[in-house]
């Protein structure tokens, strides 16, 4: 059976908020927050699959408890093959839809670099109204996009289908 970390980085407490329903329905994983509960490089190595939150702040980039860990990542470069990895985070379409959830693109291609498969968990861009995310491609996010600022009605369905669609891509 696989092992999963979900490690997430919030500020306003929407990813942090969807990371706690994640961890509802991933029955047996484990919630790591940026801030307060890690300790280095090597927690990553704890799991088979993970889910990277981070909500997406200034010009696309990830939430402020990401910087050092992906500092470490981008320098230091360990191997994360045979990892699966997902991402989701939050962002506001309609008062910063010049960079909506950029941060997971980012994210993403850190990871890819990294050697981890990062091919889980796209989301459609169908229901959003923004002028441009780094996360597209394809008419897709590389993971679920979250807007609870102006779609709160729609998080936690959209929580509970990407939880369903990650548990059948990884075969969890």
């Amino acid at each position: 059976m696989s092992s999963v970390g979900i490690f997430v980085g919030s500020s306003s407490g929407i990813t942090q908020k969807a990371a706690e329903k994640l961890e509802e329905l991933f029955e047996g994983c484990e919630l790591i927050n940026m801030e307060e509960d890690y300790d280095g490089l090597d927690q990553f190595d704890d799991f088979d699959v993970l889910l990277i939150g981070s909500s997406t702040w200034g010009q696309g980039d990830p939430q402020r408890d990401w910087v050092d860990p992906l500092f470490e990542l981008t320098n230091e470069e360990p191997d994360f093959s045979g990892k699966k990895v997902a991402f989701f985070g939050a962002g506001d379409q309609k008062s910063h839809p010049e960079e909506f959830v950029s941060a997971l693109g980012k994210m993403k291609d850190l990871f890819s670099k990294l050697g981890a498969d990062t091919e889980f968990g796209k989301w459609p861009t169908d229901g959003y109204s923004y002028k441009y995310s780094y996360a597209e491609s394809d008419g897709a996010f590389c993971g679920l996009a979250i807007d609870d600022i102006n779609q709160e009605d729609l998080t936690e369905r959209r929580l509970v289908s990407w939880a369903s669609q990650i548990k059948s891509e990884m075969s969890l």
